[in-house]
């Protein structure tokens, strides 16, 4: 196996969450590299961020849309970067700990969603923001929506934080309230979106446990946009091995592989064994 093959597998043992996780770093790294880029060439930098970052004026937003997921994928520091990704991997390791990838993903980016309309819809409606139109990157609406969510769904498990264990409750409750407060000194728009991340989260959570996923019309768009474009690959791949091989035990390869199939669909990539994940992956490359 060489360089590129063994990371495409590591890659593709991480959870749902550390896939996010790191692919929030390459967009952290890419944008400094094009930097270095543009300063050698005399060429005005940070420009491109304009068709990423989520702009508060309406009339933008609508021409670039696509701003409402894009702007959760950059941080504009280190440090805003290391928070959200720490506390989205604690997070997101208790909700999956409890449900399948598809429950996280459609709880992240619905976060991502409405803390992001939050923020548009605050600076056409309050006084406060008139005349002046930040605009915003950062994943902390989609991280809050996973973290509320697990606060909300396990409100008594209890955590270890420095010397003390706590409730659950009692530190989403602490999270949520430290947004409200923080909203009057700074960074306004950002810690709404927080709060509607977080909303988002709490009422997810409290549909969950009276049987009603509100996640399952945005389910039904991701995996129409990517997951059947991933079984058709897999798909194809094992019907050109059918075809070339003779092999008497390709019948009970593939019913392993329709097996395995089954189990993405119904429940996620992440519901694989690792000996499920390692078959699939030797098949994929033939």
């Amino acid at each position: 196996m060489n360089f590129l093959d063994n990371m495409r597998y590591r890659i593709s043992t991480f959870s749902i969450a550390e896939k996010i996780i790191l692919f929030n770093v390459f967009c952290f790294v890419i944008p400094m590299l094009l930097n270095t880029f543009f300063f050698l060439l005399k060429v005005p930098s940070g420009a491109y961020m304009n068709w990423i970052q989520l702009s508060p004026k309406f009339d933008t937003f609508i021409t670039r849309p696509w701003t409402l997921i894009s702007y959760s994928f950059f941080h504009s520091s280190f440090f805003h970067l290391l928070w959200n990704m720490l506390l989205l991997f604690y997070a997101g390791r208790l909700l999956l700990n409890l449900f399948p990838d598809k429950i996280f993903i459609n709880n992240y980016f619905l976060g991502v969603f409405a803390g992001g309309l939050i923020f548009v819809l605050s600076y056409s409606l309050f006084p406060v923001f008139k005349g002046s139109y930040p605009p915003m990157i950062g994943a902390s609406a989609g991280v809050m929506a996973v973290f509320i969510f697990i606060c909300t769904y396990n409100p008594d498990r209890e955590i270890r934080v420095l010397f003390f264990n706590i409730k659950l409750k009692y530190l989403g409750m602490a999270f949520f309230l430290l947004d409200v407060i923080q909203i009057p000194y700074g960074n306004a728009g950002g810690h709404l979106a927080h709060i509607g991340g977080a909303l988002l989260g709490f009422f997810y959570a409290r549909q969950l446990e009276n049987g009603r996923d509100i996640g399952i019309g945005f389910e039904r768009v991701w995996q129409y946009l990517f997951m059947s474009k991933q079984l058709k690959t897999i798909y194809k791949s094992q019907k050109k091995e059918n075809h070339n091989s003779n092999n008497k035990n390709s019948a009970e390869r593939q019913k392993k592989i329709d097996a395995i199939l089954d189990k993405i669909s119904k429940s996620g990539y992440d519901s694989l064994s690792k000996e499920d994940k390692d078959f699939l992956f030797e098949a994929g490359k033939k």
